[in-house]
């Protein structure tokens, strides 16, 4: 006679869930998170105005009014347009032609609001824009190099699971729908995050900074090479804006994504690092 079947013993209860504040950002990310903010965004600001100063974007080494650019921001009498790839867009009261703070009409790619400083001068915007992207430089460095100290980047590594295209697809669907990760789920990066922190970490910020270092005469002259990388200084020049639209895309879409998922706990766990973990939801036997 064969023995009865034992049922197998239920497996040792693991962790609970964590609850309530815990800490989520370590002090080197938080750190460097708000400096990252304020020297893109005077960079950002400040490359606009030097944008002004020819308000133009060409291909190859040399680039100068007779030459055909692929993107131009500019005026037709009292309308402004954005001329890119053989199309015309008007742009009249955005870009291109404004009205300025005294309700004068002005033809200038972009208003004052945008630009750092506020009053036209190249001079100015240029000490603004080479102090800053020293900043720049150096606390991404020093970040990019704590945090393999730290292994804080491992947080970034995306594993074979999540290159799935019925992972990615449901993270794209969750989004789309708003659903925010609750539970343990919300301290870790979901994929699109990952993606989007290794696209910014990885490619957007070096681009920007060799390609800046580039259009530098005397980077230029010193380490020739670069020049030959990116294609030519006008070619480095285009990259330069295209990365800085894509910084100004990630900022765009990071900011609405953390007020719909509540401005005050994630900016209070950048700040303090002290982040409240969204409950998950109560089953049938917990109600």
């Amino acid at each position: 006679m064969s023995d009865p079947e034992v049922a197998p013993e239920p497996a040792p209860p693991g962790p609970p869930p964590p609850s309530g504040l815990v800490r989520r950002h370590r002090l080197s990310t938080r750190l460097w998170h708000w400096t990252n903010v304020v020297a893109v965004t005077v960079m950002l600001m400040s490359g606009l105005m030097i944008f002004n100063a020819h308000p133009r974007l060409y291909w190859g080494q040399y680039g100068a009014n007779p030459d055909h650019p692929w993107l131009e921001i500019g005026s037709r009498g009292n309308v402004g347009e954005l001329r890119i790839a053989g199309m015309t867009l008007e742009t009249t009261g955005v870009i291109g032609v404004f009205r300025n703070a005294h309700g004068q009409l002005m033809a200038r790619a972009f208003p004052d609001w945008m630009t750092l400083p506020s009053y036209y001068s190249l001079a100015d915007a240029r000490l603004w824009h080479l102090a800053f992207a020293w900043l720049l430089a150096f606390a991404l460095l020093a970040y990019l190099l704590w945090s393999l100290v730290n292994r804080h980047v491992g947080d970034l590594h995306i594993t074979r699971h999540e290159w799935s295209p019925a992972h990615l697809w449901q993270d794209i669907k969750d989004h789309a729908r708003l659903k925010f990760p609750v539970g343990e789920a919300a301290l870790r990066y979901n994929v699109l995050q990952k993606m989007a922190y290794c696209g910014v970490l990885f490619l957007l910020l070096p681009l920007v900074i060799l390609t800046g270092l580039t259009m530098s005469p005397g980077i230029n002259a010193g380490f020739p090479f670069l020049s030959e990388v990116f294609g030519g200084r006008q070619s480095a020049r285009s990259l330069h804006f295209i990365a800085a639209f894509g910084l100004v895309v990630f900022f765009v879409v990071h900011i609405v994504m953390v007020v719909l998922a509540g401005p005050y706990n994630e900016v209070r766990s950048m700040v303090t690092g002290w982040y409240r973990v969204p409950p998950e939801p109560k089953g049938p036997s917990d109600a």
